[in-house]
């Protein structure tokens, strides 16, 4: 009976795992470097796909890879507008900031590179 209650305890946690993680279907994400004092991640936004609202976790600078088209909708107001982004393109974005919903409007995948500050 207590390796069955261990065992049903392990399980929680993988599901609530699985559970984010299917919920971030909508982006692609692929570790490129992490230390000490930086985590730098590849994104890739499918056409289409919206990326989900979010506060980030710290601060960041954001390289654009790809021209991107993007519709960003504002958190606090709901506000949309569209956005575009040559390769090459870079952004600030301070820790406990609020990401919008992103959705990339363009027929391919666009990626860019978050570097966050530790």
């Amino acid at each position: 009976m207590i390796a069955y209650v261990g065992m049903k305890k392990c399980w929680i946690p993988l599901a609530l795992l699985g559970a984010f993680l299917a919920g971030r279907a909508d982006v692609s994400r692929s570790a490129k470097l992490e230390n000490a004092r930086v985590r730098v991640t590849e994104l890739d936004y499918l056409p289409g796909q919206p990326r989900e609202k979010s506060v980030r976790p710290s601060d960041q600078v954001i390289v654009f890879l790809d021209d991107s088209r993007y519709e960003r909708i504002d958190p606090d107001t709901g506000a949309k507008e569209v956005r575009s982004r040559q390769s090459g393109d870079v952004i600030w974005h301070n820790k406990g900031e609020a990401a919008p919903v992103l959705t990339n409007l363009g027929k391919k995948t666009y990626r860019t590179l978050v570097i966050e500050l530790k």
